[in-house]
């Protein structure tokens, strides 16, 4: 080997090119710009070009999933009509079960955490429910007492000899 053709790199390793037009390809040159970097760069243009190739999977993944989707809509289109009246029906009842069961959970809970609230079993948010209640207590005494301060005043201004 000629020692012209053996390039030194930063890291102390010799490389040999095979032909000295290799040296302006994309690739070569994108991993020579790697080499001379420090590992920091070197470590976010990898994560960046991971970021880009899994993007890009991603986006063709979705791509596929929504053309088959598409697809698959016009080939059962024919039978998603002739059977409409069977889907609507079908929908109305699952929506009417479905709200009529949520409503009956949804009371259930309600009753339940009522009742164990004024058994003194403290369900969860009791404490909320108890600081809000003293607040508000304690405004309303605040908002009395100043009221009957002022309105006080008020009529002795009005009846002095009272």
């Amino acid at each position: 080997m000629d020692s012209r053709h053996i390039q030194q790199t930063p890291y102390g390793s010799t490389t040999v090119p095979s032909r000295g037009n290799n040296m302006n390809h994309p690739i070569a040159s994108f991993l020579r710009q790697l080499q001379s970097q420090s590992p920091e760069h070197s470590r976010q243009r990898l994560g960046l070009l991971a970021f880009f190739i899994s993007g890009g999977i991603l986006l063709l993944l979705t791509g596929i999933t929504a053309t088959a989707f598409v697809l698959g809509f016009i080939a059962f289109l024919p039978i998603i009509i002739i059977s409409s009246p069977i889907w609507v029906l079908l929908f109305l009842l699952v929506t009417g079960f479905l709200s009529v069961a949520g409503f009956l959970f949804g009371t259930a809970a309600v009753v339940s955490w009522t009742y164990l609230y004024f058994k003194g079993m403290h369900p969860v948010g009791s404490d909320q429910v108890d600081y809000a209640r003293s607040r508000i207590y304690d405004t309303a005494a605040h908002v009395k007492d100043y009221a009957g301060g002022y309105f006080h005043g008020k009529f002795k201004d009005a009846a002095p000899g009272a």
